[in-house]
C-alpha cells in the first residue's frame, strides 16, 4: 500500500488536471455557464476577468462574497485551476468556511486540496513544513494572550522592571504592533518604544523571541511574520510556492497590515493571476495596524492591473446610499466610487438633536417600542454607537421598557470588567461583610497580596466565623500576616472605613469618585497603554453618570443587583446594541446611529493622533454605519453630554453638515441643516460648529456655554428669559422629561406628573406651555 500523501507537500504541477464536480457541457463557453447567471455586470467582469492583476472595489452591499466564490468556482470549472492551485485568503474562519460550502455548492462537490483560510491559519500550514528554517520544530505550540502576558512579565521581573509600572499585558500590544509590521527583533530601533521599560522594551522583545525559540512556540504575529522572514532568506522555498500556486484571492484587502502586505506580494511574484477584493471606503481598523495605503496604492504594486467597481448595492434604499456616498465623498485619499439601487426611494433618513443622552435613549425607545407595534421583527434593529460607554443609558432604557436586547462584541455594561471592580468597591464600602466583593479586590490594583495571604484570612474566617473584611481586621491583631502583607491590608481597611465615613457627610457620586482614585484603580488605567485602556476610563466615567440618578450608594447599587438578564427567554428577537466597529459586515431594516458629536464621533483621540488620517477614518466608520441599514437609518446628536459628573457642551458633529440635505426627513431637523447650510445666523447658534440650536427646539441651550444639571441638584443654572404663565393643571412640556401636567406650584418649584417619568420637582425656567 502507498503511504499517505504528505498534506504539506509542495509539488510542480505545471498542467491543471481534472476538476472536482460534473462539467458542463462547453466548459470553455462562459457566457452559458448556469453558475454567472444572476450575476450584473460588474461583477460578471470580475468574476472571468483573466490575464492580469485585478482589484475588486466592492462597495457595502455590492455582492463581494458572491464575486469571490464564483470567481474560485469559475477558474475550477473552466479548468484554469485545480484545487490545489488556488490560494484564497479571507480574515475570519467563519468566512472562510462559508466560502468553501458556497464553492461546493457551485461546482457541486468538494474543492478538495484549495488552500482556503485566514492569513494566520495558512502561515501555521507554511511554518510547520519548513519549521526548521526559522529555528522551531513542526510541533511547535501557538501561545494564547495569556501566555504571552505572563511570558513577558517573567522578562520584565529578571531585568528588575516595575511591572505595575510597565505591564506585561502593554509591551505584548507593543510587541504585537512591531510583528504586525514585520519587525523582527533586529529591525527594531531601541527608541522605538520611547520610554517604555526604561528604554528595554526592544531589548526584552529580543529576549521574547529567543524565549519562544526556547520553548518551540509562537504567538499569533509569529504565524505572519516568520512566513514574511523564511521567503525572504529563503528564496527557493519561496519559488515552491510561486509554482504550487496559479491563482490567488485577498478578501478584505483594506484591512491588511504591513506584514500582511509583504507576505501577499512575496507570494504574488510568481503569479500574474492574482485578485483582491476590498472596499477602501470600510477600512476602519487602523487602530489595530490596518493600512488602507494598501489598497490605495494597487495599481502601483501590481503595474497593468485592472480595477472593476462595485457600485450597485442590493442592501440599502437610494435615500441611505445617496447620504452615505455624499458624506464619504469628503474624504480626500480613496479610489472613488458611488452606490447606487434599483431599489425604491424608502424613508429618508431621520435626524434628531436632543437634550442629553438619557433623552436620546428614551426617544429611541419609544421609536423601536413603535416599530414593535407595526410588527417589525426587533432583531432587525441595531443601535451603533462609536464608544463602549455609550451602551448603558440603552440598556437602562431597554430594561425600563422590557425591551429584550444583546451587546454584539462585548459584555453589557454592568457585566464589563472594569465596572464590576468599581462596583465590588462600592459594596464593600457599603456592606463590609460582602465576602465576594472584598475577594474580587482584595489585591486589585496589585498590593503585593497573593494566594498564601487570602488562605490566611480564610483560616481566620472559618475559625471565627466572620467575614473575610473582619477576619483582616483580626488578622492585624496578630502576627499572622507578614510585613508586607499586613500594610497592605491595614492601608485597605483604614481606607474602607474612612470611605464609609465619607457617606455621612458627603454626595455619594464625590465618595465614589474619591474611591476610585484613593484606590489606585483609576491611576492603573491610565498607566495601562494598551488599546482598550481608553475605553475602560470612559466606562467609570459613564458609571459616575448613573450615580446621577439616585439620592444614595446604596439604592444605586440595590439598583444594580435588580437588574435582570433580559434576553432571557427572549428567542432571538433582540434589539442589537454594538459599536460601529463591531457592526461591519452585518445589516438591519433599521439602524439608530446616536451620539454624533464633535469629540464623541469624530473621536477626538483619533484626531490628536492621527490628524487627517485619524478623521478620514473616523469618516468611513460613519459611512459603514449609514450603509448597515437597509430602510431606514436615524441618526442623533446630544446638546449635552454628562462626562465624569461634569455637564458638558456638546457641539453636533462635522459629519452631520456632510449628509445631504434633501436626504433627511422633512419631519426631522432637515430645515436645521437646509438653514445651516445656506449660512442663517439667528437664533441661538454654537460659535465652534455653526450650529443653530434654536431651529431645533433646544432652546435652552446654555447661552453662555454653561452646563444645566439634574433638577434635584442645588447649583442648577437657570436659564434667562421670560418665566411663563403656569398654573395647576396645566400641560407643559420638559426637554428631559418630556410632556407633563403641574399638580402643584410652590414659587419658582413646581410638582409635575410627567407622562414618561413620573412624578418630578422641577423649576419653572425650564418648563414650556405645551
Amino acid at each position: 500500500m502507498a503511504p499517505p500523501a504528505d498534506p504539506f507537500e509542495i509539488t510542480d504541477d505545471p498542467e491543471p488536471g481534472p476538476v472536482p464536480g460534473p462539467q458542463p457541457a462547453g466548459t470553455r463557453a462562459v457566457a452559458s455557464a448556469a453558475y454567472l447567471d444572476g450575476l450584473n455586470e460588474e461583477q460578471r467582469l470580475a468574476v472571468i476577468h483573466q490575464g492580469g492583476p485585478l482589484l475588486v472595489l466592492a462597495g457595502a452591499g455590492t455582492g463581494k462574497t458572491r464575486v469571490l466564490t464564483t470567481r474560485i468556482a469559475h477558474q475550477l470549472i473552466t479548468g484554469r485551476s485545480r484545487p490545489s492551485q488556488i490560494l484564497a485568503v479571507t480574515f475570519t474562519n467563519k468566512a472562510a468556511r462559508e466560502m468553501l460550502e458556497r464553492v461546493a455548492q457551485l461546482i457541486g462537490g468538494a474543492a478538495d486540496g484549495m488552500w482556503l483560510g485566514t492569513f494566520h491559519s495558512v502561515g501555521v500550514r507554511v511554518l510547520r513544513r519548513h519549521a526548521e528554517l526559522v529555528g522551531l520544530k513542526s510541533n511547535f505550540t501557538i501561545l494564547d494572550t495569556d501566555d504571552q502576558t505572563r511570558l513577558i512579565k517573567q522578562l520584565l521581573q529578571a531585568e528588575g522592571i516595575d511591572d505595575k509600572k510597565w505591564p506585561a499585558r502593554v509591551l505584548s500590544g507593543i510587541i504585537q504592533r512591531w510583528k504586525d509590521r514585520a519587525l523582527a527583533p533586529d529591525k527594531v530601533a531601541s527608541d522605538d518604544a520611547g520610554d517604555f521599560a526604561n528604554g528595554k522594551a526592544a531589548e526584552i522583545y529580543k529576549q521574547y523571541q529567543a524565549r519562544l525559540a526556547e520553548v518551540n512556540a509562537v504567538d499569533f504575529g509569529d504565524l505572519v511574520m516568520l512566513c514574511v522572514i523564511l521567503w525572504q532568506q529563503h528564496p527557493d522555498i519561496l519559488a515552491q510556492y510561486h509554482r504550487r500556486f496559479r491563482h490567488i484571492l485577498v478578501d478584505e484587502y483594506q484591512d491588511t497590515n504591513v506584514a500582511q502586505y509583504l507576505w501577499l506580494r512575496l507570494l504574488a511574484q510568481g503569479t500574474q493571476d492574482v485578485c483582491c477584493v476590498g472596499d477602501d471606503d470600510q477600512s476602519i481598523y487602523g487602530w489595530r495596524g490596518a493600512e488602507v495605503g494598501n489598497i490605495l496604492r494597487f495599481e502601483k504594486d501590481f503595474p497593468g492591473a485592472t480595477i472593476v467597481r462595485l457600485e450597485r448595492n442590493y442592501r440599502s434604499t437610494p435615500h441611505i446610499l445617496a447620504a452615505a456616498s455624499h458624506l464619504i465623498a469628503h474624504n480626500e485619499r480613496r479610489l472613488g466610487k458611488t452606490l447606487w439601487t434599483e431599489l425604491k426611494d424608502g424613508e429618508r433618513i431621520s435626524l434628531r438633536g436632543v437634550w442629553d443622552g438619557d433623552e436620546e435613549a428614551r426617544q429611541i425607545g419609544e421609536e423601536i417600542e413603535a416599530l414593535q407595534r407595526d410588527k417589525h421583527p426587533l432583531a432587525q434593529i441595531a443601535i451603533l454607537v462609536r464608544a463602549g460607554f455609550q451602551t448603558r443609558e440603552f440598556e437602562e432604557r431597554f430594561i425600563t421598557l422590557g425591551l429584550p436586547y444583546r451587546v454584539i462584541g462585548g459584555p453589557r455594561f454592568y457585566e464589563r470588567m472594569e465596572i464590576r471592580d468599581a462596583l465590588a468597591y462600592c459594596r464593600v464600602t457599603v456592606q463590609p461583610d460582602d465576602d465576594l466583593a472584598f475577594e474580587r479586590i482584595y489585591n486589585t490594583p496589585r498590593r503585593g497580596l497573593g494566594e498564601s495571604a487570602l488562605r490566611t484570612l480564610r483560616i481566620i474566617q472559618r475559625a471565627q466565623k466572620v467575614s473575610l473584611f473582619e477576619a483582616v481586621r483580626r488578622a492585624l491583631e496578630t502576627d499572622e500576616l507578614k510585613g508586607r502583607q499586613r500594610k497592605a491590608l491595614g492601608d485597605l481597611v483604614q481606607s474602607f472605613d474612612r470611605w464609609r465615613s465619607m457617606l455621612e457627610g458627603l454626595n455619594h457620586i464625590e465618595v465614589v469618585e474619591t474611591i476610585l482614585d484613593e484606590s489606585g484603580y483609576t491611576d492603573m488605567l491610565r498607566a495601562d497603554r494598551s488599546p482598550e485602556a481608553e475605553g475602560r476610563l470612559e466606562n467609570l466615567k459613564e458609571l459616575t453618570n448613573a450615580l446621577q440618578e439616585f439620592d444614595s450608594l446604596p439604592a444605586f447599587l440595590e439598583h444594580v443587583a435588580l437588574l435582570t438578564d433580559n434576553a432571557e427567554n427572549a428567542g432571538s428577537d433582540m434589539v442589537s446594541v454594538m459599536t460601529l466597529h463591531a457592526a461591519k459586515g452585518l445589516e438591519f431594516d433599521t439602524v439608530f446611529l446616536p451620539g454624533w458629536e464633535e469629540g464623541l464621533f469624530p473621536n477626538q483621540r483619533a484626531l490628536d493622533d492621527k490628524g487627517l488620517a485619524g478623521l478620514e477614518e473616523e469618516r468611513r466608520l460613519a459611512y459603514v454605519g449609514l450603509t448597515r441599514a437597509r430602510k431606514r437609518a436615524y441618526v442623533s446628536f446630544a446638546a449635552n453630554r454628562r462626562v465624569f459628573n461634569q455637564w458638558q457642551a456638546a457641539i453636533p458633529s462635522r459629519f452631520l453638515k456632510e449628509l445631504p440635505t434633501d436626504r433627511l426627513a422633512e419631519s426631522s431637523d432637515a430645515g436645521l441643516y437646509a438653514t445651516y447650510s445656506a449660512g442663517h445666523h439667528g437664533g441661538l447658534r454654537d460659535q465652534a460648529s455653526g450650529f443653530d440650536y434654536e431651529s431645533l427646539g433646544v432652546t435652552h441651550m446654555g447661552r453662555a456655554r454653561t452646563r444645566w444639571r439634574d433638577e434635584t441638584t442645588a447649583d442648577r443654572h437657570a436659564v434667562d428669559g421670560d418665566k411663563p404663565d403656569l398654573s395647576v393643571g396645566q400641560r407643559v412640556f420638559h426637554q428631559k422629561f418630556g410632556y407633563g401636567r403641574i399638580v402643584a406650584v410652590d414659587g419658582n418649584k413646581l410638582d409635575i406628573e410627567f407622562e414618561k417619568a413620573g412624578p418630578k420637582k422641577v423649576l419653572d425656567s425650564f418648563i414650556e406651555a405645551a
